[in-house]
């Protein structure tokens, strides 16, 4: 851990409290000497703990405001948690200062499992977890993916990758075939039927737990496209499979979703045809993202996945010809290499 980590210092007492308080009411008397271990951190500020002593063990949130919100988090937990998904337990919190007290999912995601001999059965109940959050009525205060949302993401590509990674400005021509590709992208996912969207649905926020899978990261929720989590799910920045096998798991869910009432596309060539195009809106995404996160953040190790989501929307282009001009636009950006 680092030296004079503030937040740590601050983190400390508050969950001595809080270990005291319910060791107390479990009537597990005084509370041991306990472990405290960085469990993992993301992309974002956000940092995880984990507490452990005498059999107990806990997560710890560090979310520092302003720069995450912790009131979201909790919101969706209970939204999610009341619906039957194994989400974490939210044992206390404090809002203002952005730390939480969080049930332990375990300690392998579905990232560090998964394997070609696995991954049926595990993306079996992760579809499953799936389905169970799509079928809740849209009745909570979550933001739309609307149109300035989908803009908003879409134009993190020109800014930081093209801009900031590549050093390179579109010329006339370029920006022009940008705007088209956007409003083919932007309209594809308003056309959608909505549900509620995770946006971040993917085996790094799944665990493996019991009752499988736990799931994670979820505080960005939206109400948007029924095909975004589904395609986020089998499109991974950190895994990548067989285009025919992606096509028959994305055919079992379009089936299965059609049986429990979820309002997919009645057929399964326009299915087919959303989810492509709202991978290729996320992957650009992604790819600012990225981006943003070496060049303003100092982490460049997340630049060395680009090139899967380039092969993404690659596989999309060879049989979307309505996005021609995106191959284009690629084209004459990547021309001397990636």
């Amino acid at each position: 851990m680092p030296q004079h980590d503030v937040r740590l210092e601050m983190l400390k007492p508050w969950l001595a409290e809080q270990l005291l308080q319910r060791f107390a009411r479990e009537g597990l008397g005084d509370v041991p000497q306990g472990q405290l271990t960085p469990a993992s951190s993301d992309a974002s500020f956000r940092r995880y703990f984990r507490w452990e002593g005498a059999g107990q063990s806990f997560i710890i949130m560090d979310a520092p405001p302003p720069q995450e919100n912790c009131r979201a988090f909790v919101a969706i937990a209970q939204l999610l948690g009341g619906a039957g998904v194994h989400v974490p337990c939210i044992h206390a919190q404090d809002l203002e200062n952005g730390f939480l007290l969080l049930s332990d999912l375990g300690r392998q995601t579905y990232l560090e499992v998964l394997d070609e001999n696995n991954a049926g059965a595990l993306f079996e109940v992760a579809i499953e977890a799936l389905l169970v959050y799509q079928q809740l009525p849209m009745e909570a205060p979550l933001p739309t993916y609307d149109a300035a949302l989908l803009r908003r993401e879409l134009e993190l590509f020109p800014q930081w990758y093209v801009g900031q990674h590549l050093g390179k400005v579109f010329d006339a021509d370029q920006q022009a075939a940008w705007e088209r590709v956007c409003a083919v992208l932007i309209d594809s996912a308003l056309a959608q039927p909505t549900v509620l969207v995770h946006r971040d649905f993917m085996p790094r926020n799944l665990m493996l737990s019991q009752p499988n899978p736990g799931v994670l990261d979820f505080q960005d929720a939206v109400y948007g496209p029924v095909t975004y989590d589904i395609t986020c799910l089998f499109k991974d920045a950190f895994l990548s499979w067989p285009e025919p096998r992606v096509r028959q798991w994305l055919e079992g869910y379009w089936h299965k979703a059609r049986e429990r009432g979820i309002p997919v596309q009645a057929q399964l060539g326009d299915f087919l045809r959303a989810s492509d195009l709202m991978g290729v809106q996320r992957h650009l995404k992604v790819i600012g993202i990225f981006a943003r996160i070496c060049h303003r953040d100092g982490k460049p190790r997340y630049v060395a996945d680009v090139p899967r989501f380039l092969d993404y929307i690659r596989a999309v282009l060879a049989r979307r010809p309505e996005l021609a001009e995106l191959s284009w636009l690629l084209g004459s950006l990547l021309e001397a290499g990636e």
